[in-house]
């Protein structure tokens, strides 16, 4: 840790915080559709041509159940649409090698037909050797766009729930999901990947390219029979021979359109296997701040626009603080953690002043690997430029409890918005409980009906994550497809259910979600587990929004718990803390705490 790193995250916090009143300004245009932008007089008319294209009445609104129904037709129709394209994408076209890539297996198709659609972007396959252009472009970059608009319209709807009084409808789900797309995430997005491509990310549709390596090596590899399948012993698993490795294929393709949406979006599926590691996905200093900064650019500017959409500007800061606060606590106890290292290593010898480098790009280094991994798990992206499952104990401990609490610091695209309502909805109420009165949001009362609807959003992660990680950890298969055995292995597991109930789509990527054997146990429970932590948050959130809106407006009074202010974001911070960390601190304690003691004892896994 040294005074470069802390400059770092000075200006990250800095420039995030000048973007965040302008891109908020911005959202309330694009999500008021009375609203005019700058970008009126080129894309209306295509917005107008959209809406008589799909027989949508944009002055229709949708009640919050009727909203809710939009969105989960228009997820199952995407799922669909994807689930299509990776299993015929032999037969389609932008095939960059017909004889490799053909169609995507059954259940890998499925888990990543609905990782696309929830925003997750969970990854149990090497990108760049499983998919073609076109399933990259079509079926996964464009479903990049439309997940990241679906949550920025529920971030919409909640607000405008707040916002209205004695009223039954939310908005339109398909205008939202139109305007965000057209106005917001395309726009920026057109721009983003040109700066990418100036910094070095391909973006073409050239088939794959060999080249000769310096040194030929030899290394251990699965063997395979005639037909290109694994080949297995009696038992089961898989055949190694030794092979001669004496050249390299050299990835190219249209990335930086994906890259652009997936960090702006959130989403953070890569192009490539290595994601934000690779020097073709990420290849400068400057290209690495920038995609941090746009994790967390639409998150930031929500809290302004909620801010602004409720005429309580405060209240808008005074989450982002929040936020804030919490994120860099995370990034200074990941950074501490692995500019430390391992106490073993140093004991052979080993600078200790070098840190925990393993499984960090050298030209990146531990300060922006400890402050990209808090930023991506932070928000719902996944994108990583490290890889968590070499972070220390501690170190890969703050990753897996980001996802934990929500992903709401500052959350996914909507999702980080949403997802922080329901803890302020629980604050207020531990507020108006220890004053002894009715607690009220915003000129609402607090009832408990809008209770259960927050508890039920909360606690269904808890139930997935922990649910679905107890499974997998006293089954074969879930064991199966660790790398590690004792704490570290639970970790695998615990962190791949956390991941995808969360959203998230990174890993401790020792885990084999996808073995050779064709297990496909894996790849279905984490696809639910996606569908839950998407859709079982939305749907309580989007019946809080309706409560909310039918709700008459009450005067404040001398007892009314403000919320904004430094008591509001301390038990904001609080409820955060107590609801959920302590959820899965018994788990935690089992895996990463556990193992960070066990390294200073002298034992490693």
């Amino acid at each position: 840790m040294n005074i470069l790193g802390w400059l770092e995250l000075a200006i990250f916090l800095i420039v995030l915080l000048l973007i965040t009143k302008p891109l908020g300004i911005y959202l309330v245009q694009v999500l008021d559709t009375r609203g005019k932008t700058f970008m009126d007089p080129v894309v209306k008319p295509i917005e107008k041509i959209t809406y008589r294209l799909l027989g949508v009445d944009p002055e229709k609104e949708h009640s919050w159940f009727q909203y809710t129904v939009a969105l989960l037709v228009f997820a199952v129709v995407t799922v669909l649409f994807t689930y299509a394209i990776l299993r015929l994408q032999g037969f389609l076209p932008l095939n960059q090698d017909p004889k490799t890539f053909q169609a995507v297996a059954d259940h890998l198709a499925f888990n990543t037909a609905i990782s696309f659609s929830t925003n997750t972007n969970w990854q149990s396959y090497s990108g760049e050797s499983t998919m073609t252009y076109f399933s990259q472009m079509v079926g996964l970059a464009v479903h990049n766009f439309m997940s990241a608009a679906a949550g920025i319209a529920v971030a919409a709807a909640i607000v405008r729930g707040i916002v209205r009084h004695t009223a039954k409808t939310l908005g339109n789900f398909w205008v939202d999901l139109v305007r965000v797309t057209y106005y917001l995430l395309l726009p920026i997005c057109f721009f983003y990947a040109l700066f990418l491509i100036w910094q070095g990310v391909p973006q073409n549709f050239k088939p794959y390219q060999t080249a000769k390596v310096v040194e030929a090596q030899k290394v251990q590899a699965p063997k395979k029979d005639a037909n290109g399948n694994p080949v297995v012993d009696a038992k089961g698993n898989p055949v190694t021979e030794e092979q001669t490795v004496d050249s390299q294929t050299i990835t190219e393709g249209p990335m930086a359109s994906q890259m652009a949406i997936k960090m702006l979006g959130t989403n953070g599926g890569g192009f490539v296997n290595a994601n934000a590691a690779h020097p073709f996905e990420n290849p400068t200093p400057l290209s690495n701040f920038i995609q941090m900064l746009s994790i967390f650019a639409i998150p930031s500017a929500l809290t302004y626009y909620l801010g602004r959409m409720v005429k309580s500007q405060k209240h808008g800061w005074a989450v982002w603080i929040t936020m804030a606060i919490v994120f860099v606590v995370g990034f200074v106890i990941c950074w501490g953690a692995e500019a430390a290292g391992n106490p073993q290593v140093t004991a052979l010898g080993v600078n200790a002043a070098s840190g925990n480098m393993e499984g960090k790009e050298v030209r990146f280094g531990i300060t922006n690997s400890a402050l990209f991994a808090t930023v991506t798990t932070d928000a719902s992206c996944g994108a990583v430029n490290g890889m968590h499952d070499s972070f220390t104990p501690i170190g890969g401990l703050i990753p897996m409890l980001n996802i934990q609490l929500g992903e709401i610091i500052f959350g996914g695209v909507g999702a980080g918005l949403y997802g922080m309502i329901l803890f302020v909805v629980l604050a207020v109420f531990i507020a108006g409980l220890m004053v002894g009165r009715t607690p009220e949001y915003l000129g609402k009362k607090i009832e408990s009906y809008d209770v259960k609807m927050a508890a039920f959003g909360v606690l269904l992660m808890a139930f997935s994550i922990l649910g679905f990680s107890g499974w997998a950890s006293v089954s074969d298969w879930g064991q199966a497809g660790r790398n590690n055995m004792g704490p570290h292995g639970l970790s695998e597991i615990l962190y791949a259910f956390t991941s995808c109930t969360g959203n998230n789509g990174s890993a401790f990527a020792g885990l084999t979600a996808a073995p050779t054997s064709g297990d496909p146990h894996y790849d279905i429970t984490l696809g639910f587990a996606m569908l839950i932590g998407r859709f079982g948050m939305i749907i309580p959130v989007m019946a809080l929004a309706g409560s909310l809106a039918r709700k008459k407006l009450v005067a404040t009074g001398a007892g009314t718990f403000p919320v904004s202010g430094p008591i509001f974001v301390i038990l904001l911070i609080g409820t955060i803390l107590l609801v959920g960390a302590l959820t899965f601190f018994p788990a935690l304690s089992l895996g990463p705490i556990l193992e960070h003691f066990l390294m200073y004892g002298g034992k490693t896994y």
